[in-house]
């Protein structure tokens, strides 16, 4: 029963990394920008959130609040950071450094305003209860799993269905042939940065809830997106999200034979495991040399 218990809870892990991975391959896949900051990015929903509830507001206005906040930060990297850099050309390791300075500055101001403790919120959604004969199961992780499912089949079938989404998956090939169809390449951009970094925020708001927040969790979010979007396919939104949901569950399910320290490693062995042996990942395209 411990396995079955440790897979119930690698699943509600493997849903917050699905859907925030999710978002960074949808930035990643539209713009080829390597959004370093989209970390930051569910740092400072997951703060704003419990910032808010903290401070009397209810959780409605409070998920509004970061939700708002998060796509507020994702524009503004990309107006006035990335768009900067690609004007003069700029390297792809002048975008890295930039968005790091920018994740560094993030995590000063949240440990300025909050400390370096962890946040979190309480919330009855938390308590467990028993399932099975030794199976526990808070109602958080349905909320995660229904989260997860409701918000990557919108997304898809924005992507495949409308305009819009089209243009989306067309940006990175080729700019130009979109502006033949009335579609502007820089308004494409900022939809892929505003929808990227909205899909940060569910996951803020359940790990708030659930395990807590500290101002140094960026760096976990961010390697975490990048190991899902390699495992799952670069690019790919639906690797990114099934990927992320392994990651999850391998992450848990380790801790059965393994010390909890290792827990985190051993989503990395994955990562490796697939540069090694599959570097195109889950639904990533092979390139011929």
């Amino acid at each position: 029963m411990l396995i079955l218990q440790l897979l119930v809870s690698g699943i509600q892990t493997g849903a917050i990394y699905a859907l925030t991975a999710a978002g960074f391959a949808l930035i990643f896949g539209a713009t080829r920008i390597f959004h370093v900051a989209h970390g930051a990015t569910f740092a400072l929903a997951g703060y704003a959130f419990v910032g808010l509830v903290n401070g009397g507001f209810g959780w409605p206005l409070a998920c509004l609040g970061a939700l708002v906040l998060a796509v507020a930060f994702g524009l503004a990297m990309d107006r006035f950071v990335y768009r900067p850099i690609q004007r003069h050309e700029g390297s792809f390791f002048t975008v890295f450094v930039a968005a790091f300075g920018v994740t560094i500055m993030v995590q000063s101001l949240i440990e300025i305003g909050f400390g370096r403790s962890f946040a979190a919120v309480s919330t009855p959604l938390t308590r467990a209860h028993q399932l099975l004969p030794g199976l526990y199961v808070a109602e958080v992780f349905w909320v995660a799993v229904a989260a997860a499912l409701v918000l990557f089949a919108a997304v898809t079938l924005f992507l495949e269905r409308t305009r819009l989404g089209i243009g989306l998956r067309a940006l990175s090939e080729n700019p130009e042939l979109l502006r033949a169809y009335g579609l502007s390449a820089r308004r494409l951009s900022m939809i892929a940065f505003g929808l990227g970094s909205a899909l940060a925020v569910p996951g803020a708001v359940l790990t708030a809830i659930t395990t807590g927040l500290q101002p140094s969790i960026s760096a976990q979010v961010m390697l975490v997106s990048l190991a899902a979007s390699v495992v799952g396919g670069i690019g790919s939104l639906r690797g990114a999200a099934l990927a992320g949901l392994l990651l999850g569950v391998v992450e848990n399910l380790v801790v059965s034979v393994l010390d909890t320290q290792w827990s985190s490693a051993a989503g990395f062995v994955v990562l490796f495991a697939f540069i090694l042996f599959r570097p195109s990942g889950l639904f990533g395209r092979a390139v011929a040399r």
